[in-house]
């Protein structure tokens, strides 16, 4: 049964509505209790529930922890698969900041907005691949133009911003034409095998994690699991909150068990084993 709407929905009536969207994705409306006001802003910017994002967080964490972890170990254990990640030089800039922006600007941007992908997706794709350095963030700074610009794709000329044609020829540049309505339904109608490869390329990504060595090929989609998992929620997050929400929520996963590594390293610094 779809889960009834309500101005304020308790921790489990979201999780309701994240298992009914596995179930049935589709372009849903925004869960209940957004403000309202200019959508692409809010999209962005809406205020965030920072209780609920932390209860999504810890779900991700139990859940990764006590099985999908544990499953992914045993799987690399029996492929002989190994880890990359040092332990001791983690790369925390690029866990917490980084990648929660980039990739989802690449894998969840457009689930949304797909006729901006033209405006995002390639960029998204370098900086990702490329990694955070000082060119590479004012690489970043340059997406962020692009996707202030993306802003107004869809919008007629003149719905643009006054004052220099210089800024219109630009903005006619990089938006592209605005999809049709029929354009729109029939990405609709292949929106479930949108987000569902998104979400399956976003695991895919983090195999580059584990030296593969000669680990069989069907072992490989159970040693991303809590990566998929984490994707699931990814992306229903950013249909039904916002691109901003998926984003905090990316970084706020990431951020747990990365300072709760540095904090160990600190405190058992320098004890013998």
């Amino acid at each position: 049964m779809k889960p009834a709407p309500s101005s304020q929905m308790r921790f489990r009536d979201e999780l309701k509505d994240f298992f009914y969207f596995l179930r049935h994705p589709r372009s849903a409306r925004r869960l209940p209790g957004r403000v309202q006001g200019d959508g692409w802003y809010l999209d962005w910017f809406a205020p965030l529930p920072w209780k609920r994002l932390l209860q999504w967080a810890g779900m991700l964490w139990l859940i990764n922890a006590l099985v999908l972890g544990p499953i992914a170990v045993s799987v690399a254990g029996v492929g002989g698969a190994q880890h990359r990640l040092d332990p001791t030089r983690i790369p925390w800039v690029q866990a917490i900041i980084w990648a929660p922006i980039v990739e989802e600007l690449v894998f969840r941007f457009i689930l949304r907005r797909p006729s901006q992908w033209l405006t995002v997706i390639p960029l998204s794709v370098f900086l990702m691949f490329q990694g955070p350095s000082w060119w590479l963030i004012q690489g970043l700074l340059v997406l962020c133009l692009a996707v202030w610009i993306s802003r107004y794709t869809g919008m007629p000329r003149q719905a643009l911003p006054a004052g220099s044609s210089w800024w219109r020829k630009l903005v006619g540049a990089l938006q592209g034409r605005a999809w049709r309505f029929s354009s729109m339904r029939r990405y609709w109608r292949f929106f479930p095998w949108v987000f569902y490869g998104a979400t399956l390329a976003f695991g895919a990504l983090h195999l580059y994690n584990f030296q593969l060595n000669s680990m069989s090929w069907f072992l490989l989609p159970m040693l991303v699991l809590p990566q998929c998992m984490t994707g699931l929620v990814l992306a229903w997050l950013r249909v039904r909150r916002g691109i901003g929400a998926s984003i905090v929520l990316h970084a706020i996963f990431n951020g747990g068990p990365v300072l709760l590594i540095i904090g160990l390293l600190k405190l058992f610094d320098g004890v013998p084993v």
